[in-house]
Formats: C-alpha cells, sequence, structure tokens
C-alpha cells in the first residue's frame, strides 16, 4: 500500500431490478430474500461459487506493499461531508444531499477512488420498525431526556440502514518477557491504638524475578474503519457475532448503503496491535502467577498477519432537535442501542426542587421527633 493511500469510498446506494417488472428490489432482512415491494417477486441471493469453503482472509503484507490482486480492488466515486468527515457517495445527476450520519446538507464534489473490496458482511436481521422500536424504547429509559426530543423521534423520518467498515485481522503471535513474581506474606508488629498496645499483621511482598514465553493465535480483532460515528458508541454495539459472517454479494446492500472506509489499512492494524499487546500482557500476568506481578518487557515476533475488510449493519438516525443534531445508532443484528445523550433543564431543575423539598420533610420530621424526645 502507498505512503498516501487515497481517501476511501462512501455510502453507496445498490439497485436492483425486480425480474418481473423492473422496479428494484430490496434486501428483507426478516425473509432473508430480495424482494418487489411493486409487485411482491422474491429473488434469492446466490454466494455460492468460488467461496465455497469459507471466506477467504487476504495477506497483509502483500497489501501493505500494494500487491494484491486487481480483483481484490475496485474504484467509486465520492464526496465528503464537511461537518462530520463521512464519505458519501452521490449519483450522477446529484447535486446535493443529507448526510446520513450528521443530517448536515452535503455538496457534490466527486473524484475517483480506488479501494480494496468488502470480502464479507453481516446481513441486517432487524427491520426499520424493529430499529425504531428499540431507540424509543432507549430514549423513553433515559432520565432527564427532552420529551420533546422523544416524540420527535417517534414521530420522525425514516432511519438510515447503513453497513459500516470494519476490518478484521488475524495474527500468530509468540512472545518472550521478563518481569517478577510477587508473593504476599505477613509480618506481626505492635502498635499503640487509643493509647491501648495491639498486635496487628502487616502485608508484605516478596518478588523474585521471572522469564517466560506465551504464544496466541488471534482470530477476527476487529478495527472500525470508519470516522463518521464516535467510536464509543460503535464499540459499545458490541458484541458482533462474527461466526455468522457471509460472502459479501451486493444483493444484501438492495435498499441500504454502505459507508466506506476511512481509516486506512495500516492504521488500522496498528489499532489491532493494541487489542492484540493488551490482550498478551494479561497472559504474561497469567503465566507470571503469584499474587503480585509486574512486567518490565515484552518482545512479540508477530507472523501470518491476514485481514479482511467487512461492513457491519446499523441503522442511524440523526436528528436536528432545537438547533443540534442527536445522533443514534442501533446494532441491527441484536437492537443494542447507543447515542448522544440529550439532557432536559427543565427536568433536572424539577429533580433538584423535588429533592430539596424531600430532603427538607425528612429534616423536619426528625428534628420533630428529636424535639418530642
Amino acid at each position: 500500500m502507498s505512503d498516501t493511500p487515497p481517501p476511501a469510498p462512501g455510502p453507496t446506494d445498490h439497485r436492483f431490478p425486480c425480474a418481473a417488472c423492473g422496479a428494484d428490489y430490496r434486501y428483507d432482512p426478516g425473509a432473508g430474500q430480495m424482494i418487489c415491494d411493486h409487485c411482491g417477486d422474491v429473488a434469492e441471493i446466490e454466494t455460492g461459487g468460488p467461496w465455497q469453503g469459507g471466506i477467504k482472509e487476504l495477506d497483509f503484507r502483500a497489501a501493505a506493499r500494494d500487491q494484491l490482486p486487481e480483483q481484490e480492488m475496485e474504484e467509486t466515486r465520492t464526496t465528503k461531508c464537511t461537518s462530520c468527515g463521512a464519505q458519501v457517495e452521490l449519483g450522477a445527476d446529484t447535486h446535493a444531499a443529507e448526510c446520513p450520519f450528521c443530517a448536515s446538507p452535503v455538496v457534490t464534489d466527486t473524484g475517483t477512488h480506488r479501494h480494496i473490496k468488502p470480502r464479507a458482511l453481516l446481513p441486517f436481521s432487524l427491520d426499520e420498525e424493529q430499529a425504531r422500536t428499540a431507540m424509543t424504547d432507549w430514549l423513553g429509559r433515559l432520565w432527564f431526556a427532552p420529551s420533546g426530543l422523544q416524540d420527535y423521534a417517534r414521530k420522525g423520518r425514516r432511519m438510515q440502514g447503513i453497513y459500516v467498515p470494519y476490518w478484521t485481522f488475524d495474527a500468530d503471535t509468540k512472545s518472550q518477557y521478563r518481569g517478577e513474581r510477587g508473593t504476599v506474606y505477613y509480618q506481626t508488629r505492635t502498635v499503640t491504638r487509643d493509647g491501648k498496645r495491639k498486635q496487628v499483621q502487616v502485608a508484605k511482598v516478596r518478588w523474585r524475578a521471572v522469564s517466560g514465553r506465551v504464544a496466541r493465535f488471534f482470530d477476527d480483532v476487529l478495527v472500525l474503519a470508519s470516522r463518521s460515528l464516535p467510536k464509543r458508541y460503535t464499540d459499545a454495539l458490541e458484541p458482533w457475532d462474527l461466526s455468522a459472517l457471509v460472502p459479501y454479494a451486493p444483493e444484501y446492500l438492495a435498499g441500504f448503503r454502505a459507508e466506506g472506509y476511512s481509516v486506512d489499512l495500516e492504521e488500522g492494524f496498528g489499532e489491532a496491535r493494541d487489542k492484540m499487546d493488551a490482550i498478551i500482557a494479561r497472559d504474561v500476568r497469567f503465566d507470571i502467577g503469584g499474587d503480585r506481578q509486574r512486567i518490565h518487557a515484552i518482545d512479540t515476533d508477530v507472523r501470518d498477519v491476514t485481514f479482511k475488510h467487512i461492513l457491519l449493519p446499523v441503522w442511524l438516525a440523526a436528528y436536528r432537535f432545537r438547533g443540534r443534531t442527536y445522533r443514534f445508532v442501533v446494532n441491527a443484528r441484536t437492537g443494542r442501542v447507543q447515542g448522544e445523550r440529550p439532557w432536559s433543564a427543565w427536568k433536572i431543575a424539577l429533580a433538584v426542587v423535588i429533592g430539596l423539598a424531600v430532603a427538607g420533610g425528612v429534616g423536619y420530621v426528625i428534628a420533630l421527633e428529636q424535639g418530642g424526645l
């Protein structure tokens, strides 16, 4: 891969004409098929052929040298949202649109970008109605959320079904470490407290130098490849059942959109290494054993690194309410919801007044009881 990788592609509309009437098919999450809303015709999604035997991993080192086979690459034309940075693809006849990630207007400014194709995806399981129910239930459980926003969300416009880009990495690691193993023991000491002498047990740690090796194979270390949504929200949508990944087929995207990656492969691997290193450090502490552990150095050999570019499904709502944009994301497999936390000033003020009134009442009752005594 070159030192300055090209910008990545953006959310893409995928349309497939109905074989019966020519209208557009859409992928139906409940049926797991392509369905034509105009005439009711259905079509199966074919994922056989070269995919038999599993989803193929790609060689990371080859990709880093920009030596992937040409069939693993594709080109698209995109524009970038100036508000949130999302890569948004627009049709040739479209001159403006609304960003699905922040509800800001987007002006067309296209260019051709070369990028790595997706290898696999998790299909949508929840439809829009189910996602909206999950979101409004979540909003209803938020204390101090503005009632107007809850009502606005219930009556609001359609949610966007979007496939969000991720990288997954596999790697075989072997680590050598140096550290210390601590064993806790106790000494009896005599101390004086409140004018009285007493014996107490004082904890001490005896340290012993240790070294050793640990090994671990990492499978599907997941890294978000988008900058369009706050990472704390997308991380909180986990876990994802990656064992249910299916080979990528554009038919799954019919009626949905797919955002292109804006975190390049090498940066993504850097994040994956951070996750791996944290797990390796945990393995080292377990291997050191004892009551306490100190790690002085870990030297890790990482081999056979492979990766996949995958797409994971979310339902997204971006609402502009009283001059602010609120974004909510729903895991389209589990219904888990995350979003920006709205606050209602008057609800908070009312809660404070009620709290003070309750505290004052309790104090008054206590004072009366003490006066009676």
